[in-house]
């Protein structure tokens, strides 16, 4: 085609510079976002979420701009995928049904929430495996802020939303915590009572020998037995003083058998067994004792608030129904209170005080709660009878029985009988509890012919409380060995807390009404810490009818001195005489690591004594001694005291400086599970450095036979022991069940064999082969069958390199994921065998490569525009003449 004129030439170059802008333009974007895809490099990055945890994730670093998987970030952190395109498009709902999001790569926006996000050229990377979002849209379109550390490669994700995997471990943790309080902790193992049909397990000894210038030398010895016996839990106890008669009455002797899933008889007690009983009894009684209601602690419904003295510095330890609940050193007056949770059914509440001195380091009281409370429509019962070993071998029975008539009343009745009562030896009695909202307490007993009380207590949220006591007994009973006509108490207590200033406030007063006169006493008890001192203040008041009043009070702190001294002084002032009576003043140092030093002095104005003694405690690991030397009044006198325990178990003898008697244990065993079967064979050895944490117990040290041996556990009771996965040094080496339950069997250890199982690694690469170039890839699946069962499976990491350990010996087939294969649409090579030898140190399978194709059209890349123009003038060479 010719042209006509140079007008028209000028409009053809004008039509041809607008197209080549045009098409220019257009392949731009396409341009960049292959510039910007071909410069990002994908690499492993650890992600980090409060409150949840981390999780390894690849990531893509593009112009010092952190990339994170939109897929896998939605999959750790549980919100909803629908559907995922080729990974051109990511779809799902964000928390809410109705918060519905869109990732659109093809259209480079974000849809979410009715709003429309649109992104810049490169926000949105794609790779074969994955679909990558630039960082700062998590945080201001879905409220995920995140934060990248180049130098740890760490992305720390923060968030005010409750995310459904926090909202995941929040419920968690509150079932978790609400099967701790019935007792349903999930556990990988749990192991039963099993009480074999005879072992002797553990002794107790102790020997007291005291030396006075003013009276006789004096040696006791005790010797306590324990062991199993004919499936139960057999104590003895023997008492003997040098120079006297053998008594039986002072001796104990006591056969016991527990069964807690036991449906009519939980619990069966033959020998010296111990009553709560209307009646006065001061002997022990022979006889047997059944009862349904099981050992272990059930659901607490509130608390009661027990006080008491002991010796100054006391430690005492709180045990309901044998399970120890809390623990409390007395103050420098000997003073203690607890909050005693209550439980349904009945509660057994012993107190363990633990001195200073090795000569009296251990007594049991047992306390008597006055709230008796069962679950809705449960019923417990209690029988017992025997011989009670008084002068007259008084023949005594007692049965009660109660019921549940809702959560928040319990009715109780039964019969007591006991032979020597001349005023009726038949005791028919109802008793009844009432709980009154959350804090107030009501508690009625009628004993006939003996006496009717009743009990209340009311608790406030601000730790006040308030009890009130009142018995009144039956004219001319015989029953209880008491004079009195009526019984009142009164306790309040108020904790105080101010600036420097802390607190516990109680006040008691008690009246006992004779016939001929009216005993009344009142004690005000400050304690705790004021401007930094332990401070003690008591005012004690005695009134009797027609005679003066006796009052005084008591004042004591705790000082420490240098040198790790501790002081306790102690006065009193009377205030009808207006005069100190009495002062003392104790003085303690711990030596080493396991003595004890103590001097106390104590003078009394009042009756002319006073008292000067030291004291002497060392604490070997198989026994403890203890050395006294007082002096008071003229009067010299020397003792000294040794104690220890040992436990049995086949070949082995241990030693303790405790009580044994009573108590279980646990023998863990390590070995190497060869064959990752969980039995141990002939051939599989013990292995040491297993760490273990348990709630109770005393964990000793390994023994050369790398045994774990855990003692001092109370009976009956469950103990948790978790398995540290970090115990070994060997990646090999590997624990499959970390947490074990156990009942633990008085006088008795039981043995757990714990597998560490010795697994195999496998590892490789996978390529991706693309224009006849090979190059890792990362995020594919490698399975790992045996069989046609899958066994296990990995993912590769941004190189290609892969890898698993936990495979146990024997022959596998090792293959890419096939699902993932076809979505998206590639082929991989053929699956590999594997074969496992069994190894101590794990077996290792190397060089496992797979190679991966796509099964798509190669892409052609769209055309480039020209750079070159025709210069105006110049013809086309290729172009035929018209």
């Amino acid at each position: 085609m010719k042209i006509k004129s140079e007008k028209h030439k000028g409009f053809l170059y004008i039509y041809y510079y607008i197209f080549s802008i045009s098409l220019l333009c257009f392949l731009t974007p396409f341009y960049c976002n292959a510039q910007d895809d071909n410069n990002a490099e994908e690499i492993s990055v650890t992600v980090n979420v409060r409150d949840i945890g981390s999780v390894e994730l690849p990531a893509v670093i593009n112009d010092d701009k952190i990339y994170l998987p939109v897929i896998d970030i939605f999959n750790f952190l549980k919100i909803k995928l629908n559907s995922a395109n080729s990974f051109d498009s990511v779809s799902g709902f964000f928390i809410n049904q109705d918060a519905n999001y869109l990732i659109d790569r093809k259209n480079n926006l974000i849809f979410y929430s009715g709003k429309t996000y649109t992104l810049k050229p490169g926000d949105l990377i794609h790779t074969e495996t994955n679909l990558y979002l630039k960082s700062d849209y998590f945080g201001s379109i879905f409220s995920l802020e995140c934060s990248f550390n180049f130098r740890s490669l760490l992305v720390s994700i923060t968030t005010t939303l409750e995310l459904p995997l926090i909202r995941e471990k929040r419920l968690e943790a509150m079932r978790q915590n609400i099967s701790k309080l019935r007792g349903e902790v999930i556990v990988d193992t749990a192991f039963k009572q099993y009480y074999p049909f005879a072992h002797f397990g553990t002794a107790d000894w102790s020997v007291i020998s005291t030396q006075q210038t003013s009276g006789n030398p004096d040696t006791r010895i005790a010797l306590g037995v324990g062991s199993v016996l004919a499936g139960g839990e057999f104590t003895g106890r023997l008492n003997y003083a040098i120079g006297q008669p053998l008594i039986e009455k002072d001796q104990f002797y006591l056969w016991r058998h527990v069964n807690n899933d036991a449906p009519l008889v939980k619990q069966v007690q033959i020998g010296k067994i111990a009553n709560q009983t209307i009646s006065s009894i001061f002997a022990p009684v022979v006889g047997i004792q059944l009862t349904n209601t099981p050992t272990t602690t059930r659901k607490s419904y509130g608390s009661y608030s027990i006080r008491d003295f002991t010796k100054p510095g006391w430690v005492v330890e709180l045990y309901v129904n044998s399970v120890l609940i809390d623990f409390k050193k007395a103050d420098s007056s000997g003073f203690f209170s607890f909050d005693v949770p209550l439980v349904y059914g009945n509660s057994i509440i012993k107190l363990r005080f633990y001195g200073p001195f090795g000569e009296e380091s251990y007594k049991q009281q047992t306390v008597t709660i006055p709230f008796y409370f069962l679950p809705a429509g449960h019923f417990e019962y209690n029988v017992s009878g025997g011989i009670v070993e008084d002068d007259s071998s008084s023949t005594f029975s007692r049965t009660n029985l109660s019921y549940g008539l809702s959560r928040h009343i319990t009715m109780s009745a039964g019969v007591e009988y006991l032979s020597s009562i001349v005023s009726g030896n038949t005791i028919p009695f109802f008793s009844s509890s009432f709980r009154l909202g959350h804090n107030f307490l009501v508690s009625g007993e009628y004993d006939q012919g003996v006496r009717t009380k009743g009990e209340m207590s009311y608790h406030l949220a601000s730790n006040m409380q308030f009890d009130a006591f009142y018995t009144k007994y039956d004219e001319g009973q015989k029953a209880i060995l008491n004079a009195a006509i009526e019984e009142r108490k009164f306790i309040f207590s108020l904790p105080i807390h101010a600036n420097k200033l802390s607190l516990y406030s109680l006040f008691t007063f008690n009246q006992t009404i004779f016939t001929a006169t009216k005993y009344t006493t009142g004690e005000w008890l400050l304690a705790g810490i004021f401007l930094g001192l332990n401070m003690h203040l008591s005012t004690y008041g005695v009134f009797i009818d027609q005679t003066s009043p006796y009052i005084y009070s008591s004042l004591s702190t705790a000082v420490r001195l240098p040198g790790k001294l501790l002081l306790t002084p102690e006065i009193q002032y009377e205030y009808v005489t207006a005069q100190f009576i009495s002062l003392k003043a104790l003085l303690e140092k711990h030596l080493w690591k396991h003595g004890f030093v103590g001097m106390s002095l104590e003078e009394n104005f009042k009756s002319d004594f006073y008292n000067l003694s030291l004291q002497f405690r060392y604490d070997l690991s198989s026994m403890q001694l203890g050395y006294a030397t007082t002096y008071n009044n003229n009067s010299l006198a020397f003792q000294e005291s040794a104690k220890g325990s040992f436990q049995f178990d086949h070949h082995y003898v241990g030693v303790n400086n405790t009580v044994s008697v009573g108590r279980g244990g646990v023998v863990i065993e390590p070995f190497l599970d060869l064959n990752c079967d969980g039995k141990r064979d002939p051939d599989e050895p013990k292995v040491s450095g297993l760490k273990i944490n348990m709630n109770g117990g005393h964990i000793q040290d390994e023994d050369k036979d790398t045994t774990i041996r855990i003692t001092e556990m109370e009976p009956y009771n469950k103990y948790y022991i978790e398995l540290s996965r970090f115990s070994f040094d060997n990646i090999a080496w590997q624990i499959k069940k970390h947490s074990i339950s156990i009942a633990i069997v008085p006088n008795t250890f039981r043995v757990i064999e714990v597998p560490i199982a010795v697994v195999a690694e496998a590892n490789g690469t996978v390529y991706l082969l693309k224009n006849k170039t090979q190059k890792g890839i990362g995020q594919v699946y490698v399975c790992f069958y045996k069989g046609d069962s899958l066994v296990a499976r990995t993912l590769s990491e941004p190189d290609g390199y892969f890898s698993y350990i936990g495979l146990a010996p024997g022959d596998y087939t090792a293959a890419i994921d096939s699902e993932q294969l076809h979505r998206v649409n590639m082929v991989a090579s053929k699956p590999l065998p594997v074969h496992i030898q069994k190894n101590k140190d794990g077996d290792l399978v190397e060089g496992l490569e797979f190679t991966l194709e796509s099964t798509l059209p190669e892409h052609v890349p769209p055309p480039q525009p020209q750079n070159k123009t025709i210069p105006p003038g110049e013809k086309d060479k290729n172009k035929p003449k018209k």
